[in-house]
């Protein structure tokens, strides 16, 4: 008989393991010493402690799911409980109860782990159907199209929630990226009615700046060509591809025109370059005739002068209002010599003048006594309310008499 601390052989050959529980019966072993038989379970039991250390090692370093670890952890306690070998069958057992704790707590670290990745998805796709529907109501079209298509791909990449929420959170973004389909179909479908209203009206646009092109109307021409601009403008964009077409079209139209025009307005530049010199030299000679000396003969001169400015003709735009203001004032010098005149000469004029400086003579002298007489009483408060009245009237008067000067004395 041979034995060893976890087993032993008795005489029969038959091989037996201890336990807390006592012996029990693992085989037989009829070939060879008892030596022999005990060494070949004992490897039996290596062999147990090889498979349970790998599982060790498998749940330590990998990510094997909890559910897979226990059916394994199972395996090898009914492969303990019932081993056919021998060795510390017990010490093998409390392994596989420690592993099966930590294994019970990595599952409950999943649950955890599990139960938090669920909320934060349920979060993250609350938040991509609000961004969605406040996408829905958006009108940068471009933007907002490609917005949506990337909120898919972030919605795809999510873990997906129990049935119920997920079908109705896809529900409102599915709703929300229907309803922002149909009002950018709407606007472009809008669009391109109104582009090709645009392009109908851009087309008679067009018809008419062609039809006034050949015009040597240049004034009348030119402010319709403005209008038409102007008619361009608010018609709105046509559809690209028309869009070109019509504005060479409509621009050469005019160019054509303003080409002819302006090939007439340089001879008329070069001829009212010409008249400029002409007026003048007719502006200083008029000018000579400052400060009026001889009424008479200054008015004949400038009316001949005059005759020969407006036989000159047209002088270029830019010049006409200096070339025209020197003439307008000797004109107005000579208006005002005249009303000179006529004043110093008017004895109607004259005598009114003459009365109404007697009033004014009269109402100061009368002011003067009130004046006195207030002051000689001791009121002075009337003496100062005349004197006001008597400041006003004076200022009239002097203006009278200046005016009267005006008719010789």
């Amino acid at each position: 008989m041979s034995s060893d601390p976890w087993g032993r052989v008795d005489e029969t050959g038959t091989v037996y393991v201890r336990t807390a529980d006592g012996e029990r019966e693992v085989g037989s072993w009829q070939a060879g010493s008892p030596e022999e038989a005990l060494a070949y379970f004992e490897r039996k039991y290596e062999g147990l402690v090889v498979e349970i250390g790998l599982l060790e090692r498998r749940v330590k370093t990998t990510d094997l799911a909890p559910k897979d670890a226990l059916t394994a952890i199972e395996h090898l306690r009914a492969a303990v409980t019932e081993a056919h070998a021998v060795g510390d069958l017990a010490a093998l057992a409390k392994r596989l109860d420690a592993l099966t704790e930590q294994v019970d707590a990595r599952r409950e670290e999943r649950k955890v782990a599990k139960a938090k990745a669920s909320e934060e998805a349920r979060t993250a796709k609350d938040d991509l159907v609000t961004e969605a529907e406040q996408l829905a109501q958006s009108e940068q079209w471009r933007a907002a199209g490609e917005r949506l298509r990337a909120l898919v791909d972030i919605w795809k990449g999510l873990p997906r929630l129990d049935r119920k929420t997920d079908d109705e959170l896809w529900h409102r973004f599915s709703h929300a990226r229907s309803v922002f389909s149909k009002r950018r179909k709407a606007h472009f479908a809008a669009l391109d009615a109104q582009r090709e209203d645009a392009r109908r009206r851009k087309e008679k646009l067009v018809e008419e700046a062609q039809a006034l092109s050949g015009s040597t109307d240049w004034g009348p021409t030119a402010a319709r060509y403005r209008e038409l601009m102007t008619d361009w403008k608010a018609a709105g964009r046509a559809q690209r591809e028309a869009e070109d077409d019509l504005w060479n079209r409509f621009r050469g139209a005019q160019d054509v025109f303003f080409a002819a025009r302006s090939e007439v307005f340089a001879e008329r530049d070069t001829e009212q370059r010409e008249n400029l010199t002409l007026k003048e030299e007719l502006a200083i000679e008029a000018e000579k005739l400052l400060p009026v000396t001889d009424l008479k003969a200054a008015r004949a001169a400038f009316r001949g002068i005059n005759e020969r400015w407006e036989a000159i003709g047209h002088v270029p735009r830019d010049a006409r209002p200096r070339i025209e203001g020197r003439m307008h004032a000797v004109e107005r010098a000579i208006q005002e010599a005249e009303e000179s005149e006529w004043r110093r000469t008017n004895p109607e004029a004259r005598a009114r003048a003459a009365g109404l400086t007697g009033q004014l003579q009269a109402a100061v002298d009368k002011l003067r006594e009130q004046i006195e007489t207030a002051r000689a009483a001791g009121n002075n408060s009337r003496a100062d309310k005349l004197q006001r009245e008597l400041d006003g009237r004076q200022a009239l008067l002097d203006q009278a008499l200046k005016s009267l000067d005006e008719f010789g004395g």
